[in-house]
């Protein structure tokens, strides 16, 4: 099972301290990471992304995943190919995943202008050691679960392969 976790700020420096954190915690096998990114807001309303090249195991299915999750939290361009029809159905699956539009507006009620947070899809999170080691940066935690079948299929609607 997949966990989708957000974890927002109201600065972003914290949120770049929170990011630094789970790199921390994948190098120490506390997390096992499918994606990382810190999203920020400037002022002008504007949103970044900072994703880690150095998160360690990610296979294409993952990344293809990851993207595409992130794509339709975000509303990011980096949906590529997906238009039409294609990016209604996995809208829609995703939706059936737990990445439905309630959590969607969670999201996107965490990050005004100058706010930020980290991203994360995890295959694997020892909660404990987990939340004891973010504590310190604060935030407010958003969380949803993707099962391994809702995972499997997207990956394979995602890239094509079964």
């Amino acid at each position: 099972m997949a966990e989708l976790i957000v974890i927002g700020y109201d600065d972003p420096r914290v949120a770049e301290e929170a990011f630094g954190t789970v790199q921390d915690l994948q190098r120490d096998h506390v997390v096992h990471l499918n994606g990382l990114a810190v999203v920020s807001v400037d002022e002008d309303g504007r949103t970044h992304v900072d994703s880690s090249s150095r998160i360690v195991g990610v296979s294409a299915a993952s990344g293809a995943l990851w993207g595409a999750i992130f794509g339709v939290l975000f509303l990011a361009p980096g949906l590529g190919l997906l238009t039409g029809a294609a990016l209604g159905g996995l809208v829609g699956r995703l939706s059936k995943s737990g990445v439905d539009e309630r959590f969607r507006r969670q999201v996107g009620d965490l990050l005004g202008p100058g706010s930020a947070a980290v991203v994360i899809m995890a295959s694997k999170v020892t909660d404990d050691k987990f939340a004891a080691a973010m504590q310190r940066h604060g935030g407010t935690v958003l969380k949803t679960s993707l099962s391994d079948e809702d995972e499997r299929d997207l990956a394979e609607q995602l890239t094509g392969t079964p």
